[in-house]
């Protein structure tokens, strides 16, 4: 069975992106535009990884991590978080909620698979 990863990002072409460079290694991808959105993924999926966007509408990359984290079949996976951010200080917030690491965007495609498969292989 092929890993569940989930993608959740308020840019469409972000989210395509990704979505297409997963399908590429073989991975299932449900995609959401924003952390209340993914949210109501994590009770209907069971994903191997997790990738987020910090900036976005309704529910923010670090309020979603949060919640996600007191959801006990979400405790251990891995959540990667996709940034513009480069301060130490984002960096720090998204390790405090919950984070596993952190990509900065924009993204080497090449990159984004490599640390993908060592997260979850």
């Amino acid at each position: 069975m092929n890993k569940k990863i989930l993608v959740v990002d308020d840019s469409e072409s972000i989210r395509e992106i990704l979505k297409s460079l997963l399908l590429e290694e073989s991975y299932d991808v449900v995609v959401a535009e924003d952390g209340l959105k993914a949210l109501e993924k994590l009770n209907d999926n069971s994903f191997d990884l997790i990738l987020t966007d910090l900036h976005m509408p309704n529910l923010d990359g670090i309020g979603f991590i949060t919640e996600a984290r007191k959801l006990e079949s979400y405790k251990r996976t891995p959540i990667l978080f996709l940034t513009t951010e480069t301060q130490q200080d984002a960096k720090d917030k998204a390790k405090e909620a919950g984070a596993t690491g952190w990509i900065i965007k924009p993204f080497v495609p090449s990159k984004i698979k490599t640390i993908v498969s060592r997260m979850i292989h």
